[in-house]
């Protein structure tokens, strides 16, 4: 794939790595224009990739590459293009957390590197660049691609896979996701972990008497207003302190009334009624008009 602008600038090495940080190498480090210049190529190369394999969205591009934690091999070209390099295509790796099926049909959970997107130019297939670009990948991870998972491999891929590598017997999942029978006789035991089976789900039992006694005593201790009565039936500080002002402190008990008796009043009128205070009032007023000669 060509572009208007200098590959070879943008990527010093033949194979170049790159990472969130769209990288690549020293010459693009501190240079937003060389790294927009990148940004330009990982799309392009992932649009093409997306329509080689009949896709209705690409799965590839600089945001998503920017946002997740994987890595990108790029294969150039450096001597095409009158020296200014051509782009020849790319492998996406990354790590996944999957839950797959093996012989057995025993689940297991595993976190492979995974092949995500694979794509060379149609125009430069065919010439070992494939080849080169995945050898690339496995001596950098050190790693075999029978220990790796690959998603939605297209039927080139699975015969690259078999020309090369001698992976041909697969090990049907419900994902995307393809695996062979070696990733599960190779792989150290700590790298699987077997799922356990889900436990069926039991009816939704009440409290019980015991479980409904330590909510109560909950409830209990909760401060005021926030405790709830204790029982239907209130007491009379409950029905006191319901009449409190906002003002009033909730733990103080009730006065006690003594009723007591007035001349002139009505004996069963409590003493801080408005009547018992007219009636205070007047008497002191007809005392202090006896006292001064007033009749």
């Amino acid at each position: 794939m060509e572009f208007p602008f200098d590959i070879n600038q943008l990527f010093s090495e033949r194979i170049s790595v790159l990472d969130q940080t769209l990288v690549a190498g020293r010459k693009s480090a501190g240079r937003p224009d060389l790294q927009a210049h990148i940004a330009t190529v990982i799309d392009e190369l992932g649009r093409a990739s997306a329509k080689a394999q009949q896709l209705t969205a690409p799965i590839t591009s600089a945001s998503k590459l920017q946002t997740q934690k994987h890595q990108l091999y790029l294969l150039k070209n450096g001597e095409s293009s009158g020296g200014r390099g051509v782009v020849v295509g790319f492998l996406k790796v990354g790590y996944k957390k999957l839950f797959l099926l093996d012989r057995q049909g025993v689940h297991v959970e595993a976190e492979p590197l995974c092949v995500l997107d694979f794509y060379i130019a149609e125009n430069l297939q065919r010439n070992g660049y494939g080849l080169e670009l995945f050898n690339f990948m496995l001596q950098h991870k050190n790693l075999e691609p029978v220990l790796m998972a690959y998603d939605r491999p297209s039927p080139k891929f699975l015969s690259f896979l078999a020309k090369h590598y001698c992976l041909t017997q697969s090990v049907p999942q419900v994902n995307n996701f393809v695996v062979f029978e070696g990733f599960f006789l190779n792989r150290a035991a700590a790298q699987l972990r077997k799922v356990p089976p889900k436990k069926p789900d039991g009816e939704i039992k009440p409290y019980s008497l015991m479980e409904r006694e330590a909510v109560r005593q909950e409830q209990k201790s909760l401060p005021w207003p926030f405790a709830p009565p204790h029982s239907p039936q209130r007491s009379v500080a409950s029905q006191w302190s319901k009449s409190l002002s906002v003002g009033c402190s909730p733990s103080r008990a009730p006065p006690r009334v003594t009723p007591t008796s007035s001349p002139g009043c009505n004996r069963n009128q409590s003493p801080q009624s408005p009547l018992s205070d007219r009636c205070r009032a007047r008497r002191t007023s007809s005392l202090n008009r006896s006292q001064l000669g007033f009749h």
